[in-house]
């Protein structure tokens, strides 16, 4: 389910052109140093390649590049005869430290970067135990799924999605934890796996809501925090029925969904939003399911606020019911890959909050 990479702009040079640099800045140097008799000592450049080495070589290669520099230089300083000046001996001397500087810099990026894949791939298990990827399809439904997590770099955030086939019918979950890092991708486990058990239990969706709520609760209350008080999650349950062609929300305080059929797009709101897990204690709360068709051929677009706030440069929200109609009758994965590219392209590529969405789509013909 990440998505990080696909929001990435290329960079303007390549990983390739970029290692190139310091080759062909030698006979760069080189050439203008012979073409270009004057007074200026050109060959004093060649200081410079060693350094720019470290940035995309490994230490041994960026040795030799600076060793293959020393010995231009020394070709150069030969060839106008400045061998008994001291400024010649001093940029070779200059070379030398440079390259022995830049081999010590690459060998510590190499580290770095060695490191920081070690954390990219812990944190990548980690959203493959929180964020499972969701089954292409589960009863009659298809599904495709998008993440996308505001931090740079970052594999995992505070929004958090689910599916599961109980007794009941298929039941989801999505939602959207206050705040970002670590204490929201706590919360959202413990909904995760609270949901993942509750799911089959509950007999309806108010009792499912209420066994979540007593899940964050029970959390804030044993890990506190100066935080705990702010732990709080929006969040929406979906119930599909296999034998009725309808869906039942109940929603946390979070953005409708949006009902995808024959081409038109509806926004169900809710009749009587419930206010967000973990502040039922706050708020005097109750539940309310609301029922809408859900036939053969519909989809419903499930998705966090993080889609629906996303800002272009003028600072205009996303359109997303507006947009989304465009492709009213595209397939899951079509859908799903139609909102991301036009997302990042109305955002410019910066989110300013993690980004959830779910495709559910009722197949004609059930396999």
């Amino acid at each position: 389910m990440t998505e990080l990479a696909r929001r990435v702009r290329a960079p303007a040079i390549g990983p390739t052109m970029v290692r190139l640099v310091p080759l062909a800045l030698v006979p760069l140097i080189v050439a203008i140093d012979l073409l270009v008799p004057s007074d200026v000592l050109w060959n004093r450049l060649l200081v410079a390649v060693p350094a720019l080495a470290a940035a995309s070589w490994n230490p041994l290669a960026t040795g030799a590049i600076g060793l293959a520099t020393l010995v231009v230089d020394f070709g150069l300083v030969a060839y106008w005869g400045r061998l008994g000046q001291t400024s010649a001996w001093l940029t070779l001397g200059v070379i030398i430290a440079v390259t022995l500087a830049a081999m010590y810099a690459s060998h510590t990026r190499r580290q770095r970067e060695r490191a920081l894949a070690d954390i990219l791939s812990v944190a990548e298990a980690a959203q493959q135990a929180l964020l499972r990827p969701l089954p292409r399809r589960l009863g009659s439904l298809r599904m495709e799924a998008l993440y996308l997590a505001a931090a740079a770099r970052a594999r995992i955030g505070g929004d958090f999605f689910e599916a599961q086939y109980t007794p009941h019918g298929i039941r989801l979950l999505i939602g959207d934890v206050r705040g970002k890092g670590l204490p929201a991708v706590q919360v959202a486990a413990v909904l995760m796996g609270s949901f993942r058990e509750a799911a089959h239990e509950a007999p309806d969706l108010p009792s499912l809501a209420n066994r979540l709520e007593t899940s964050v609760q029970r959390f804030s209350a044993q890990v506190p925090g100066t935080d705990a008080d702010e732990r709080f999650a929006t969040a929406l349950f979906v119930e599909i029925p296999e034998d009725e062609s309808v869906v039942r929300l109940l929603s946390c305080g979070h953005p409708p969904p949006l009902l995808l059929s024959e081409g038109t797009v509806r926004v169900l709101e809710a009749a009587r939003p419930s206010p967000p897990l973990n502040l039922a204690v706050l708020l005097d709360t109750h539940y309310q399911v609301d029922v809408s068709p859900f036939g053969a051929g519909d989809s419903l677009l499930l998705y966090t606020d993080g889609v629906s706030e996303g800002r272009d440069r003028a600072g205009v929200f996303y359109p997303l019911a507006e947009r989304v109609e465009r492709h009213a009758t595209a397939s899951p994965d079509d859908l799903i890959d139609r909102l991301r590219t036009d997302l990042l392209a109305y955002t410019a590529g910066t989110l300013d909050d993690d980004v959830a969405a779910l495709v559910v789509h009722r197949a004609v013909t059930p396999d």
